[in-house]
């Protein structure tokens, strides 16, 4: 079925040519190749939420993703997509190894994730502790913009932690050992070299290490309300009314300034190389070039930050219960189920036309899915796919999903990675003029915390799209598979 959508009063104008979509399925949609596209466009929407696209320029940058040397597949577009800085946030894209590298399609928080900590308690230990927990975890963990942290760095400790990632903090009390195996590549990316940083970005990371930072990062007490799978929920140590802990945050200002950085020495490159792309926020170099491996090095050490640091988040937030409860987070069962990644860019094996080959893969606002069998997951949890942590809003809910084969075969391994912005935070501050965010929350039975209520109304519930609709996506188009659902208890804000 060809649908072609309107886009106001006239269809959609792509370098002079009309866009056309093509929905594939209830939950599947294809911008068919045409100009400088290499490749189609495609996307995972219901139609409620392509008409919501019709307002902004996410389907052209996905329209201009597919322009890059290299690409393969398809530009891909999961259901929380927006518009971002090059990329639209929610996207994927894989290159061959004589393509391109783009820091637009890692994003400006390098590495910025999400990690899901179990515990042992259920709901009826905690009922009348969350605000305890809450304010615990405001107190000891440093939150909002420019925040730092009581972990000081020396340049030799920075180097180390650039280097070795989450294994650092472990090694330096901030842990425990089993957390790497739980961690996506173990919390390393290899190849990183601090040397590549500029010194801005280095003395930025200096003292940021153990802090949320602000924006859409948070540290959120949930209990689970909803089991979907069973046999995988038993597998993954997650039981209907237990207790779990969602931390959200990235590489704070060494991944942001490592970015600015790269897209400029990138954009003065590009002409030697005769690259020509349709947006410059699009930045680019050959993967292969002195530019595209000192970028790589240099988003290597800002990805390893970003594992450090929220492997100190998990650590103060275990020093939180233990405080609020007065026995130690072994007793309190406070393992971490698993950490992934949301704006990276790696080097992964996937098969396309019928072998295996090597490419690098770009999530920007996505997160990886990878199947039941895959040797990099942990073996525990090898029979049942990659867990998917999906952060919705403050105030409605989040999901744990697993990963499937058809993401293998259809998205390079990759689903959704949050609920996705509906509005501006420009929008969202001139939307909630007069309220009080925290208040709504609280008559919710939500506590909340955070340094500023500008921070709660910029990331107010009705900002985002409704998660439950864009888990629903991914789900029924079958690249991840539902697992449990977690409602909010409590929420601080950077």
């Amino acid at each position: 079925m060809l649908v072609a959508i309107p886009f106001g009063n006239s269809h959609f104008d792509f370098n002079g040519a009309i866009m056309e979509i093509e929905q594939i399925d209830q939950y599947r949609w294809r911008i068919p190749r045409a100009g400088a596209m290499q490749v189609d466009g495609l996307l995972y929407a219901d139609r409620e939420m392509m008409e919501q696209a019709r307002s902004e320029r996410s389907l052209l940058q996905v329209s201009n993703v597919a322009c890059l040397p290299g690409i393969v597949g398809s530009s891909l577009a999961m259901p929380d997509i927006h518009q971002g800085y090059g990329f639209p946030i929610g996207g994927v894209a894989a290159m061959t190894m004589d393509g391109v590298i783009s820091p637009g399609g890692v994003g400006s928080d390098i590495n910025c994730g999400v990690r899901l900590v179990r515990t042992n308690l259920l709901y009826d230990d905690v009922k009348d502790r969350v605000k305890d927990l809450v304010d615990a975890m405001f107190q000891l963990v440093p939150s909002g913009i420019g925040s730092k942290g009581a972990i000081k760095l020396s340049p030799a400790q920075e180097r180390a932690a650039l280097e070795k990632g989450a294994s650092w903090a472990v090694e330096n009390g901030y842990g425990w050992k089993g957390d790497l195996e739980f961690t996506e590549s173990q919390g390393c990316l290899p190849g990183a070299d601090p040397d590549k940083l500029s010194k801005r970005s280095f003395d930025r990371g200096r003292e940021q290490l153990g802090t949320l930072g602000a924006g859409n990062h948070f540290l959120e007490i949930q209990k689970v309300v909803e089991m979907y799978d069973l046999k995988t929920a038993g597998a993954f140590g997650i039981e209907k009314d237990q207790i779990v802990v969602m931390i959200h945050s990235g590489s704070r200002g060494l991944g942001f300034q490592t970015c600015e950085d790269q897209v400029d020495i990138m954009l003065r490159a590009m002409p030697k190389y005769g690259i020509n792309i349709p947006d410059r926020q699009l930045a680019c170099c050959p993967i292969e070039s002195p530019e595209g491996r000192d970028y790589l090095a240099a988003m290597a050490c800002s990805a390893n930050y970003a594992w450090a640091n929220r492997q100190c988040l998990m650590h103060l937030v275990r020093q939180s219960f233990e405080r609020v409860f007065r026995t130690s987070a072994e007793k309190l069962g406070m393992s971490l189920l698993y950490d992934v990644a949301h704006n990276i860019a790696k080097f992964e094996t996937h098969q396309y036309n019928g072998k295996s080959i090597k490419l690098c893969v770009h999530r920007k606002g996505a997160t990886r899915a990878f199947g039941p069998g895959h040797r990099e997951l942990p073996e525990r949890y090898r029979p049942y796919g990659q867990p998917v942590i999906i952060p919705g809003d403050m105030g409605r809910a989040s999901y744990l999903l697993t990963g499937t084969e058809r993401a293998m075969q259809e998205t390079w391994g990759s689903t959704c990675h949050g609920a996705g912005r509906l509005m501006s935070r420009t929008q969202a501050l001139k939307n909630t003029r007069g309220r009080s965010i925290a208040r709504e929350l609280g008559e919710k039975g939500i506590i909340v915390r955070s340094h500023g209520n500008d921070t709660l109304r910029e990331e107010m519930p009705e900002a985002y799209k409704d998660v439950n609709q864009v888990v629903s996506v991914v789900h029924n188009a079958g690249i991840s598979n539902m697992v449990a659902k977690m409602k909010p208890l409590g929420v601080v804000k950077g």
